[in-house]
């Protein structure tokens, strides 16, 4: 028989009383959370409503691009060392790799943007040839 062993709680949800609780919970849901409950707000209790849009604003999570911490930890957690210097060669390396691969590819996509802009202004360029041969 094994035994479980509770987890620790997280950090967000022992600190503060139920409105930073409410937030955190709202945060990992991510800003349409956010939006409904605002607009929950407004449905029942128009007051509750506007407070949470002030809210919104003031604390800069309605024109952020994610009210989530949880992404930026992860993001910053592939920058930190694990302890594994062999770990962290090959992780380095496949990093420097994938940026690589990003940058080929969003080099091919100009690439292909540009020859499809060419092919539509010579397809242009025919029709006004064409159109200027027909006139005369």
């Amino acid at each position: 028989m094994t035994s479980m062993s509770p987890t620790a709680p997280s950090a967000h949800s022992t600190s503060g009383g139920w409105f930073t609780k409410t937030e955190s919970w709202l945060d990992a849901r991510g800003k349409g959370a956010w939006i409904a409950a605002m607009v929950l707000g407004f449905i029942f209790f128009w007051p509750v409503g506007l407070a949470l849009l002030a809210y919104m604003i003031w604390s800069k999570r309605m024109f952020a691009k994610s009210c989530s911490p949880r992404r930026m930890s992860n993001a910053m957690s592939t920058m930190r060392s694990t302890g594994n210097s062999a770990f962290d060669s090959y992780k380095a390396d496949t990093l420097r790799r994938l940026e690589e691969e990003q940058h080929n590819f969003e080099a091919f996509l100009e690439r292909l943007r540009e020859a499809k802009d060419k092919s539509e202004f010579d397809q242009f360029m025919d029709e006004r040839a064409e159109a200027a041969k027909s006139d005369d």
